[in-house]
C-alpha cells in the first residue's frame, strides 16, 4: 500500500468535492478522467500513452482561463498528480503545482500547493535513499527497543540471516502475505532466521492484540507515528510491505521478497538448500 495513492477517479485531490458538475468545468472533464484511468487499469504508465489525455487538460483550461476556482485549478493538480504518481515526474510535477500556485493563489487548491510541494521533497528524499539499498550495499544500523523494551538493532543479529519487514495490521497486502512469513520462520528459524517488525500501526493495543493472535514472536518496533514511522523514514520507505533480506554481515540479499521467493532465498541464505 503507497503512502500516496492517486486519486483520479474520486476527484478528490485536493479535498474538493468528489463530483465535478458540467456546469462548472464541462463534461469533458468528466470523460477524460474516465479515459486515464482506463488507460492506468491496463497498465499504461508512461507519458507517452496519453497525449490525447494530456491535450484535453489544457484544452478544458483554455476554455475556462477566466475562471479562477477551485473546480478549474483542480484541473492543473489533476495534471500534476498525473506526471507525479503515475509517470513518476517530479520535476514536471513541481513545475505544474507551481504554475497552479500562480495562477490560483487565492482558491483552496492553491493554498495547499506548498504542502504538495513539500512533499514531493520528502518523496524525492526516499526515493534517493531507496535507490542506494541495493543488493550488496550493508544495510545502515538503527539502535531503538522493541515492544518489550529491549535493545532493537541489526547489529544484534549479527551471524543470522535477516528480514526487516515493514508493515502494518491495517495494510492489506501485508496480511495477506503474513502466513507465508510466519511459514518460512517457522520453518528457518531454528537455522539461523530471524525477522525484525517496523510497525506502521498507530494503535499499540490492536497491534498487540493481532501479534498475540497471530502468534507472531519475533521483535517489533513501534512508535506509533504511522508513516512518519521513525525507522521507516530512515530507509525512505513509502509504500508496504518493504523488506528487506540481509546476511550474516548485515548485507543485503535481496529486497521486496514474497511468497515463493521468500522462501527460496531464505533457505539458500541459511544453507538449507
Amino acid at each position: 500500500m503507497k503512502k500516496i495513492l492517486l486519486s483520479l477517479v474520486a476527484l478528490g485531490l485536493f479535498g474538493l468535492p468528489p463530483q465535478i458538475s458540467a456546469a462548472d468545468v464541462k463534461d469533458e472533464l468528466k470523460e477524460l478522467v474516465g479515459k486515464i484511468q482506463t488507460k492506468i487499469q491496463a497498465g499504461k504508465r508512461a507519458e507517452s500513452d496519453f497525449p490525447e489525455e494530456l491535450k484535453g487538460f489544457d484544452t478544458i483550461l483554455a476554455e475556462h482561463k477566466d475562471d479562477k476556482t477551485d473546480e478549474v485549478a483542480q484541473i492543473l493538480g489533476m495534471k500534476a498528480m498525473l506526471y507525479l504518481q503515475v509517470f513518476d515526474n517530479d520535476a514536471k510535477a513541481t513545475e505544474i503545482f507551481r504554475e497552479l500556485k500562480e495562477k490560483f493563489p487565492e482558491t483552496n487548491v492553491g493554498k495547499q500547493v506548498d504542502g504538495m510541494l513539500a512533499n514531493i521533497e520528502k518523496q524525492k528524499a526516499s526515493k534517493a535513499i531507496q535507490r542506494s539499498l541495493v543488493p550488496g550495499t550493508q544495510f545502515p544500523d538503527f539502535a531503538k527497543t522493541d515492544l518489550d523494551g529491549k535493545p532493537l538493532s541489526v547489529a544484534n543479529y549479527k551471524g543470522k540471516i535477516v528480514m526487516i519487514d515493514f508493515w502494518a495490521t491495517w495494510c492489506g497486502p501485508c496480511v495477506g502475505e503474513l502466513p507465508n512469513v510466519i511459514k518460512v520462520y517457522e520453518k528457518y528459524h531454528d537455522k539461523g532466521f530471524e525477522i525484525i517488525g517496523i510497525s506502521l500501526d498507530k494503535d499499540k493495543e490492536k497491534l498487540t492484540s493481532f501479534l498475540k493472535e497471530q502468534k507472531m514472536t519475533w521483535p517489533q518496533y513501534f512508535d506509533g507515528k504511522g508513516w512518519q514511522n521513525e525507522v521507516s523514514t530512515k530507509y525512505g520507505v513509502n509504500s508496504i510491505p518493504a523488506t528487506y533480506l540481509l546476511d550474516k554481515d548485515g548485507k543485503i540479499i535481496a529486497k521486496g521478497l514474497r511468497g515463493e521467493a521468500l522462501e527460496a532465498a531464505v533457505g539458500k541464505a541459511v544453507g538449507a538448500q
